[in-house]
């Protein structure tokens, strides 16, 4: 059976792939259904995604001293607040309205919202520890030398977090915006 746990999971089984064989993922844009709802979420996946890499990017910059300190700090305080609070609203959407009725619209891939909201409880796990690390960082703010070694943690909390994230994202999109093209947003919003 293959491992649907979301740190070592490589993509959604085939069987939850189906509506995807439908409507793969290089046609959505020219389906007319592709609009609103769609592009709402994909709209916020691409704003986490670009939160964390701006993170890694900004962390990876101090760490080789090619940022003033005091910025990188608060690009950490500033994005990871976003960060966190966007992700953990989207996910209480997501797993108290959505996905019990996009879960209704098609049997074949009920299991694979059981999945992403097994994903999100783990994803709050990591969230945790890149809050701590986060504020590791932070309070590393009068201590220039702590800062450096603070971010090598909040670096390596970041890439893993980052890895698991898109991990989630992708598979989320490629079982939500089929069935949404498929079976419309009525009923949704």
């Amino acid at each position: 059976m293959t491992d649907l746990a979301l740190e070592t999971r490589i993509g959604l089984p085939d069987a939850l792939r189906v509506l995807l064989d439908e409507y793969p993922r290089d046609a959505w844009e020219q389906d007319a259904g592709f609009d609103g709802l769609i592009r709402f979420w994909l709209d916020r996946h691409l704003m986490f995604r670009r939160l964390m890499k701006e993170m890694r990017s900004n962390t990876e910059a101090l760490i080789d001293h090619k940022v003033d300190a005091d910025r990188y700090l608060s690009v950490v305080s500033r994005y990871g607040g976003m960060f966190v609070n966007g992700l953990h609203e989207h996910h209480t959407i997501e797993d108290t309205y959505y996905f019990p009725k996009l879960s209704q619209r098609d049997n074949r891939i009920t299991k694979g919202f059981d999945i992403l909201d097994s994903d999100h409880h783990a994803i709050d796990g990591y969230l945790n520890a890149f809050v701590e690390k986060a504020n590791a960082v932070i309070a590393k703010a009068d201590d220039r030398t702590g800062l450096w070694d603070a971010a090598g943690g909040f670096r390596t909390q970041l890439k893993e977090l980052e890895r698991l994230l898109n991990r989630h994202l992708l598979d989320e999109e490629e079982l939500i915006v089929p069935v949404i093209l498929k079976y419309g947003a009525e009923g949704l919003g």
